[in-house]
């Protein structure tokens, strides 16, 4: 079988290549991507095995990889395609089922970028306008990320103690005070840091979405077991995939990991995902700090969002609080986190070179929100310090 289009994309164009074994949805996928005059589709292949034989022939700046597939799948051309091109954008496409969703975050820890769910149908996919302008969106973000060079400089405080970050000597004994801020990313942009409050933390809240299930199994992984301040979580995904991602997070953390639920209370240890189309907040109760659901309206285009979680959690802790904020599309939990440092609490944002979209944690930086600002694989060893920070 012969690869159905192939094609050489104007400068400037963002070059996409098409894996399914359905024509009829490679012609729908093409179709929606297209009315974009800034995307073309330059290869449409029916499986991983012409996917790999047409990436040797063409340049391509994003694939859309189907999961199930004969010849080839998808999870198997994966590396097979990054081993051509370790700087290609790959998109998984799949069902919402179950089984895909453990593929899909399967393949996101395997070198994927992002995921879309299909519409079940061809006479959904036909008229999900925002199937369209998602997979538009996504592709475009990835394709910028790609095309950006990225370098990364340190530009640290002046006798920052935080300007290493290894372990140090735990005990019991008062804190120390609060370090100064840090920021290890692109010099070209100066950013405005904000101080790190003395306060320690009593609860970690993380926002995510494009790149984020690698960066919190990154995160997450390298977070000592003495902290045990509880972690709530606003990643970008729909039902199903919440749930398959909270049970791989509690496997790769060794904490308890679940979806929230209304009526659970924030328990020291725990860490919480905001389950797929419902905003998760936190309200005070009787018996403790509470979780609760909402179906309110997506914010910033998403349901559930990272602003109302962070609103809440302000309300709440106040300067008592820290936010993570990783890789992601958009700016969700921008207009939260300037609600936390009102309140007193502090921000940290992944840095652009380590991010798969600067999104959400540029928005933070650039709008000066941050106490710091770094390399994903230094966050952890960051957060270890401030939360176990003692007295020399």
């Amino acid at each position: 079988m012969a690869i159905e289009q192939a094609g050489t994309a104007a400068p400037g164009v963002i070059r996409v290549m098409l894996v399914d074994d359905s024509a009829v949805i490679r012609g729908l996928f093409t179709r929606s991507i297209e009315s974009d005059r800034e995307i073309e589709v330059v290869a449409s292949v029916g499986d991983g095995q012409m996917a790999v034989n047409a990436l040797k022939r063409h340049k391509i700046d994003v694939a859309v990889l189907d999961i199930e597939m004969p010849v080839m799948d998808g999870l198997t051309a994966l590396p097979l395609l990054l081993q051509i091109d370790p700087d290609l954008q790959i998109i998984m496409a799949s069902t919402l089922t179950r089984k895909n969703a453990e593929v899909s975050l399967k393949a996101l820890r395997d070198g994927a970028k992002d995921y879309v769910t299909k519409p079940s149908t061809t006479s959904e996919l036909t008229s999900a306008e925002n199937f369209k302008q998602e997979l538009i969106a996504k592709i475009k973000a990835l394709a910028g990320s790609r095309r950006s060079p990225r370098t990364v400089q340190r530009a640290e405080s002046v006798a920052s103690p935080v300007a290493s970050f290894s372990a140090p000597s735990y005990s019991a004994r008062p804190l120390a005070p609060a370090p100064s801020p840090i920021v290890a990313t692109d010099t070209k942009r100066p950013l405005a840091l904000k101080p790190i409050s003395r306060e320690m933390p009593e609860i970690i809240a993380i926002g995510s979405s494009t790149g984020g299930p690698q960066a919190l199994f990154t995160v997450l992984g390298g977070l000592r077991p003495e902290i045990r301040q509880p972690i709530l979580i606003t990643q970008h995904m729909p039902a199903t995939f919440t749930t398959i991602l909270a049970e791989h997070l509690a496997r790769v953390t060794n904490r308890p990991c679940q979806e929230g639920h209304t009526g659970d209370i924030v328990q020291p240890g725990h860490i919480y995902v905001a389950p797929g189309d419902y905003h998760m907040v936190v309200e005070p109760g009787p018996a403790g700090k509470t979780i609760k659901l909402l179906s309110t309206p997506p914010e910033n285009y998403c349901r559930p969002s990272v602003d109302p979680m962070l609103r809440s959690l302000s309300r709440i802790y106040g300067a008592r609080m820290m936010v993570i904020m990783l890789t992601g599309m958009g700016k969700d939990g921008m207009l939260g986190s300037s609600s936390v440092v009102e309140g007193g609490g502090y921000v940290i944002a992944q840095d652009e070179a380590s991010s798969v979209v600067w999104g959400m944690p540029g928005a933070v930086a650039n709008a000066g929100l941050c106490a710091a600002v770094l390399p994903l694989t230094e966050i952890a060893g960051f957060v270890n310090r401030q939360l176990l920070r003692s007295a020399s």
